[in-house]
């Protein structure tokens, strides 16, 4: 079945609300949007129109249903729903005409004592609203047990068939699916369940060196992957001609994962069935745009984006286009965003930014990205957090920017902090730059920069008095218990004195905005310590 037009009248979020146009062709539907833009609505619309057309599992709430203050109208009249197909007449069509998984899919851990034959899901879905918890991943289990069993018996399945493959014609299809997106990750099996089995009734993985470990060892990414793909090849047999719709597939995922699982999904889910995602990632939206360009026809995107649907308001599917992306971009990142996907990204060490108001944040990537403003326009830097954290990208930052525009080179700049010539080496051989003096600190303070600074003011004569004052400033950090090259340690005692021998105004109200605002625009190209930190970070000289 696929989906042609949509309307949704006073239900839930919409007053008026239309779909039209989705092509015949499409076999995934992306639902773009930012959270509260009614992307989940339209589910609980594709559940509510299938109520009225032989679904089971009804459960209509004129509470939850039906808009505040529209007009009123009988519960099986609120959406309208036309496919490019006929409507089957048969009951059992009928029920599987449309499949829906919520957000609410975490399953922690399991451990079954017996298996119970479950009622269909064709008769008693699991889900009858969004906003119900979808916890699957243990009934089917127990489904992919009776699937195998039942095939012993089957008069479909060859009479020669080994142990193994009876056993591999279901579980093997997960655990191929499970490796096209975790390549470390293996499911080994599923441990028994009856009495004196000397296994627990769950899901047994191996990783690395680890073998046979349990369902529940799982992290929550590999969790949230396992269910879905479990989930695509039990339900398969029972939902082969329908509207898959799956809402944010991309929880506890990173960008990677989620382009790779929405290609896996696409693949399980039956071939004369579409799939519908509701999402806000940028991996999703992503593998979909790559997906349409191969074939073109394929996917159609909705893009639910700043719409008042207190009025009526009529989509049609849209091409992807680089507005899209930009707002694609600013739901999934926020301030990100802004960045527009520059040639470069350089991620530094410093604080990220809290919010407005957080006058610390990205301390390290303001001051590189004055001093570089000239020479490197097409270059932005971004503070991530720790050494660790940028040489590592912990938070996959680099990765996920590298998605949204591949032509985007991603650098990792860290302090040098204590790290010996070995250490430094060792960095620089895995793609890491690491600044030749301990941190940005030493460049600012550097004697040609308190030299332009003394010559910006008016009085060029005082710069030896300054450096005396910097020199100071180290020495008493050094009676601190401090390292004589940690001149951070240092720079809040140099700008105080440094503000007062010069009586500077408008400069700062202390070390960190006169770094950015007053010493950071003084590091100019032409300067030895300008050149230093430009073959740091860029690797390149004059």
């Amino acid at each position: 079945m696929h989906l042609k037009n949509l309307t949704f009248t006073g239900f839930k979020r919409f007053t008026d609300f239309k779909v039209d146009g989705i092509p015949e062709t499409a076999r995934l539907i992306v639902l773009g949007g930012p959270n509260g833009s009614g992307k989940s609505s339209v589910f609980d619309g594709l559940k509510t129109w299938h109520w009225a057309h032989g679904g089971q599992g009804h459960a209509w709430d004129e509470t939850y249903g039906t808009k505040v203050g529209s007009q009123p109208v009988a519960w099986s009249q609120h959406v309208s729903v036309e496919f490019h197909e006929p409507i089957p007449t048969g009951q059992d069509e009928r029920k599987r005409l449309v499949y829906v998984r919520s957000a609410f899919r975490n399953e922690a851990d399991f451990n079954i004592g017996g298996i119970t034959r479950l009622a269909s899901p064709l008769d008693q879905p699991k889900v009858r609203r969004l906003i119900d918890t979808d916890v699957s991943v243990s009934d089917n289990y127990q489904r992919l047990i009776l699937q195998t069993l039942d095939g012993i018996y089957s008069d479909d399945l060859p009479a020669d068939m080994t142990r193994l493959q009876l056993r591999d014609r279901i579980i093997g299809r997960v655990r191929d699916a499970l490796g096209q997106v975790f390549q470390d990750l293996q499911l080994e099996g599923v441990g028994g369940v009856t009495v004196g089995s000397d296994s627990v009734g769950t899901f047994y993985f191996s990783k690395g060196t680890a073998r046979r470990f349990l369902y529940k060892y799982l992290s929550a990414g590999e969790k949230a992957c396992f269910d879905l793909i479990l989930d695509a090849v039990v339900k398969s047999e029972y939902f082969d001609n329908s509207i898959w719709c799956i809402d944010e597939p991309e929880t506890h995922l990173n960008t990677r994962i989620q382009n790779t699982l929405l290609a896996t999904i696409f693949d399980l889910v039956p071939a004369n069935s579409q799939l519908v995602i509701a999402s806000h990632s940028i991996g999703f939206m992503r593998k979909a745009w790559e997906i349409e360009k191969a074939t073109p026809g394929l996917v159609a995107f909705i893009d639910m984006h700043g719409h008042d649907f207190d009025s009526p308001v009529s989509l049609k599917p849209v091409k992807p286009s680089r507005e899209l992306w930009t707002r694609t971009l600013d739901v999934a990142l926020g301030d990100l965003a802004q960045l527009m996907a520059p040639e470069r990204i350089v991620l530094c060490e410093g604080r990220p930014n809290r919010g407005a108001g957080d006058a610390r944040a990205e301390f390290d990537a303001n001051c590189y990205r004055t001093i570089f403003a000239s020479e490197f326009p097409e270059t932005d830097f971004m503070s991530v957090g720790s050494s660790s954290e940028v040489s590592q990208d912990r938070l996959e930052t680099g990765k996920t920017i590298q998605t949204i525009a591949s032509g985007t080179s991603v650098v990792r700049l860290i302090d040098r902090d204590l790290r010996n010539e070995g250490e430094v080496a060792q960095l620089l051989e895995g793609g890491v730059r690491v600044l030749s003096r301990r941190h940005i600190e030493a460049f600012l303070m550097d004697d040609e920069v308190i030299d332009a600074l003394c010559e910006h003011v008016g009085e060029a004569a005082r710069a030896g008095e300054i450096k005396n004052i910097r020199d100071g400033a180290i020495a008493a950090s050094v009676q601190r218990g401090n390292d004589p090259d940690d001149w951070k340690s240092a720079a809040g005692e140099f700008f105080i004195g440094t503000r007062r021998a010069l009586t500077l105004t408008s400069s700062g109200s202390n070390w960190h905005a006169f770094a950015t605002e007053t010493l950071a625009p003084l590091l100019q190209p032409g300067m030895r310590v300008y050149d230093d930190l430009k073959q740091d970070i860029f690797g390149r000289r004059p």
